[in-house]
């Protein structure tokens, strides 16, 4: 178990670091999707199927990211 020391500090830093990154790299991720689903809009001969495997993914990423900021709101 993790104590009040200074490793504990330097974990929880380091824990956080990662947080934030993953989730800079979750919202562009996001963000590819979104893009992918508008541009296939435009498209006239748009496969629905794509759109609803984009739109799914994109769900799936959005659920990843709140994840993320919840773990890292606990992490405090």
């Amino acid at each position: 178990m993790l104590g009040n020391g200074p490793d504990a500090a330097y974990i929880f830093s380091n824990m956080k670091t990662l947080l934030l990154a993953l989730l800079g790299l979750d919202m562009l991720a996001v963000l590819a999707v979104m893009l992918a689903g508008a541009l296939g809009m435009a498209n006239p001969d748009r496969d629905p199927r794509r759109s609803n495997r984009l739109m799914r993914l994109r769900v799936i990423l959005q659920g990843v990211a709140v994840a993320l900021v919840l773990a890292l709101l606990l992490a405090g």
